[in-house]
Order: C-alpha cells, then structure tokens, then sequence
C-alpha cells in the first residue's frame, strides 16, 4: 500500500513538473510583446491578400521589430483587407513614401510586416496610410500557376507532335 501511495505522488509531481516546463516554454516562445496604449502612433495598409497574417505580428524594417499589427479588418467600399499597425514612438522618422510588403519567416515561418523605407522628407503621422504595398504570396496559388503552366507545356507539345 505505501509503494502505491509513492508511485502516486512521484507521478503526480512528475506531471506538475511536465505542465510548468511546458508553460516556460510557451511563455518564451511567443513573442508577443504588445505595446497596446503605449507611445507610439498608428499606420494603415490596405492588402488585396494577407495571408495568414495575424493581430500581434511584428511590424520590422531592416529586420528590427519597429511595431506590431493592432487589428485586422475587412473594408466592404475597396474589397481589401485593412491592416492598423501600432509603431513604437522612437521609430518616428518613417518616410510617407515607404511600402509594406507582407512576408514569411521562413518557408514555414509566420507572416509580418516589412516596410522598406522611401527617400521622402516627410514622414507619417498618425492615421498614416501606406499608399504603395505587396499583398502577402499565397503558396497554394504559386502551386497553382506552376501546374496551370506546365499544363499548358504538355498540351502545347503534344499538338505539335501531331503536326
């Protein structure tokens, strides 16, 4: 009976042990470093395709974090999604002619933002709206196109066999 009685709080305490580590770990590897009501200001972007991207992901030019996603809605007058970004106050000299492309971390990685900077003297403000931006690249529609075109290689080589 006192063997049973160990075994049980051994595992029990085994398992607690499990769910914290995997709690650490969880806490460390999401970056979600939100700056919701901090200094900072606001920019738009108006996306034909945003992929996967999510509220919360990073914002980055030259591949430093500069801002996060605030939110994510649809406008029904243009047919695109709108994307608020929340800049951090110390990154205030972004040009007003700077694009916003919608990347991936890697092949399999998240989506974010990448604004590459323009030459203007001017810089956005609050409520700043991105005029120049690259939808996010779909892998299945790139799948897609690449079978549509070798489709249409093999049709066009078999006609010209018949000839």
């Amino acid at each position: 009976m006192q063997q049973s009685r160990t075994t049980e709080i051994v595992t029990g305490a085994f398992v607690l042990f499990g769910f914290a580590a995997l709690f650490f770990l969880v806490t460390q590897i999401t970056n979600k470093e939100f700056t919701a009501g901090g200094a900072g200001y606001s920019l738009l972007a108006n996306f034909e395709n945003i992929g996967s991207l999510k509220v919360g992901a990073p914002v980055s030019m030259s591949g430093v974090t500069v801002g996060r996603v605030e939110s994510i809605s649809y406008d029904m007058q243009q047919y695109k999604a709108v994307v608020s970004m929340h800049i951090d106050a110390k990154y205030n000299r972004i040009p007003d002619d700077s694009d916003a492309s919608i990347m991936t971390a890697g092949l399999l990685g998240g989506q974010y933002i990448g604004v590459t900077a323009g030459g203007s003297d001017q810089y956005f403000k609050e409520g700043g709206k991105f005029a120049i931006v690259q939808d996010a690249l779909v892998l299945e529609n790139l799948i897609n196109q690449l079978v549509a075109s070798f489709a249409g290689k093999k049709s066009d080589s078999a006609e010209e066999t018949k000839k």
